[in-house]
């Protein structure tokens, strides 16, 4: 048995949970926040068989797009001085750990 966790962007966790759910997958959904934006994303923890893991990672990627958003940034230019300016930063995807489970038990 393998442990998915899978963190995605809020955009796309509808579309991956259901795109896995449609293929025979229980998923079980947790809200959860970025560090580096502190934006909200979505953490997908998926129990399944070891065969299954390379289907499910493949139904993730479809439905976990990239792209690109323009965020302000602050910089300091002396001590009483600072200038805001966009940054352009990649965003989306899929952040994806597969993990040895010992037990998996569905009561």
């Amino acid at each position: 048995m393998k442990l998915i966790i899978a963190i995605v962007s809020n955009d796309d966790s509808s579309a991956v949970s259901a795109n896995l759910t449609e293929n025979g997958f229980m998923v079980t959904k947790l809200s959860t926040t970025g560090g580096f934006l502190r934006s909200g994303n979505t953490t997908l923890i998926i129990g399944t068989e070891d065969e299954k893991v390379a289907k499910a990672i493949d139904l993730i990627k479809e439905e976990s797009k990239k792209r690109t958003e323009i965020i302000p940034a602050t910089a300091s230019f002396d001590i009483s001085r600072y200038a805001s300016y966009p940054v352009e930063v990649q965003v989306g995807g899929a952040t994806i750990f597969v993990v040895d489970v010992e037990q998996f038990i569905k009561a």
